[in-house]
């Protein structure tokens, strides 16, 4: 087996310093392609009688989505349509709102599964209130 040459270790030990060390952040093939934390920015509606919480369908718009984001409301994932790069949807329940009060609502974004390479990617917006009369 033949050893790599030694006029070739220093661009050998560049190369593995470019590929590993930046991570996702600067276009690492080892990596995939980088996921941003996504963003949000507004909710189809703010406010929703208790009454109308049953099957309403949530539109939830912000920037940075892509197909493996989620929205989720008070620490409960929901399934999620991804309608676009700026704009999913969820159905809500009772079962998930039980009565008059806020709930907090975000978009997650799963970081990749190189993380063992240094990248880093993904994460959750802030949170917008969604208010149940």
């Amino acid at each position: 087996m033949n050893r790599i040459h030694p006029s070739l270790r220093p661009l050998s030990t560049l190369l593995l310093a470019v590929l590993v060390l930046q991570g996702c952040n600067a276009l690492n093939p080892l990596c995939g392609s980088a996921r941003p934390s996504p963003s949000i920015s507004n909710l189809s509606a703010t406010s929703i009688p208790f009454a109308q919480v049953q099957g309403f369908l949530l539109t939830v718009n912000g920037s940075h989505i892509v197909a493996s984001s989620v929205v989720v409301i008070n620490g409960t994932t929901l399934s999620t349509q991804v309608v676009s790069s700026s704009q999913l949807q969820v159905t809500l329940t009772t079962a998930l709102l039980t009565g008059p009060g806020t709930a907090s609502v975000t978009i997650k974004t799963p970081s990749g599964n190189s993380a063992d390479l240094g990248c880093t990617s993904g994460g959750t917006s802030q949170a917008l209130t969604l208010t149940i009369t």
